[in-house]
């Protein structure tokens, strides 16, 4: 907790804990003992799965909880941990949880989409959100609508720590961004990015000046500030002009090759195409841009999930091709099988991230 007198910026809480697990597992001594909890487990989930945690932690003094951890348990909560990078002041994982499947909106079929809207009850995505935390995920992406925020506030009022990365709900007030962008604000998200769909408009439009004022209102309030496209064209006319952008929100596939609205903020699903042209043109920004890069839709909406094996080569893929300082944002459907475990599990493989559990069986369905 002294990074401060080091000369290093303080860090979070999650990254000294993990610096406290690499230092127990580093230590040749016979053990170790942990004064303070190592790793935060979710009692929502062991209401799900009907059974009492084993291992509950405390998360101050004078609550319930084990003070003692040994070398065996910090090894096995350690190998939950994924890679970290930089975003702004902040770290996150180079997995994000994305936020499209929480709202029912699966870019697969109007079936999918009924199942996750559903499935995901407000339960459920906490639930979800403290998955995904113990597999070391330290960031989540999702629309700033309403619903999302009071989401985020309970998930907040339980004890969840992972950073809130944030889209613009381009329905909200009739279109009015900078106001949506203003009730973002209010629940402390670390960056808003301006609605992917709604930039591919005002790109074909010729409207897409219209951004540059509304990253203004973003960072202006210390928020970092992003740009989501399906169209590495719209982002390159952004990038040549110099906009204060903090990082793009770049999609695999061109979604936005025959006009459409999301399905959220237009109220049905339309035509999407997923051709891996426009995944390679999209790569090619990404690498171009010196600018941070969150990469999602790698499985195509779960057209890239027949089996593991295709879902570990959409993850190896993607890997391989991003800048080592880029994540990846991929949405998961925890009903049947945990997803999220699972996508931690490839990004672990494709980044050479420690040792990765056995494989599991089931393919992912969301992404």
């Amino acid at each position: 907790a002294h990074d401060a007198t080091i000369g290093r910026p303080a860090a979070s809480k999650q990254q000294r804990e993990a610096r406290m697990i690499r230092a127990v597992i580093a230590t040749p001594t016979v053990g170790c003992v942990c004064f303070e909890p190592v790793f935060r487990h979710s009692v929502l989930h062991n209401r799900r799965e009907g059974q009492p945690d084993p291992h509950p932690v405390r998360s101050e003094v004078g609550t319930e909880g084990p003070d003692r951890y040994t070398l065996a348990t910090a090894q096995k909560e350690a190998a939950v941990f994924l890679p970290q990078v930089p975003f702004g002041n902040h770290e996150i994982s180079r997995l994000v949880v994305g936020g499209n499947p929480i709202r029912g909106n699966s870019h697969l079929s109007n079936e999918y989409s009924r199942w996750m809207g559903d499935y995901f009850t407000t339960e459920h995505v906490l639930e979800s959100w403290f998955d995904a935390e113990r597999q070391g995920v330290t960031a989540m992406q999702s629309r700033g609508d309403q619903i999302v925020m009071d989401w985020v506030d309970r998930y907040r009022d339980a004890g969840g720590t992972m950073h809130w990365i944030v889209q613009s709900a381009s329905e909200w007030g009739g279109g009015d961004v900078p106001d949506n962008i203003r009730a973002i604000a209010e629940h402390d998200p670390i960056a808003i990015y301006h609605h992917g769909s709604r930039t591919d408009s005002l790109w074909k439009s010729g409207k897409i000046d219209e951004i540059e004022g509304i990253l203004k209102e973003i960072r202006d309030r210390g928020i970092l500030a992003g740009v989501g496209s399906h169209m590495p064209e719209a982002l390159a006319y952004i990038e040549d002009r110099g906009w204060p952008v903090d990082f793009y929100m770049t999609c695999a596939y061109n979604l936005s090759r025959v006009d459409r609205d999301s399905a959220l903020a237009g109220g049905k699903m339309g035509v999407e195409i997923y051709d891996d042209a426009d995944r390679d043109r999209m790569l090619d920004f990404i690498r171009q841009t010196p600018r941070q890069c969150i990469y999602f839709k790698i499985l195509a909406a779960g057209r890239k999930c027949a089996n593991q094996e295709m879902v570990r080569d959409a993850f190896q893929h993607a890997f391989d091709h991003i800048k080592p300082h880029d994540v990846v944002d991929v949405g998961y459907f925890q009903r049947d099988r945990d997803e999220i475990a699972l996508n931690a599990d490839h990004v672990r493989a494709a980044t050479g991230w420690g040792e990765t559990v056995e494989p599991h069986a089931a393919a992912t369905v969301a992404g």
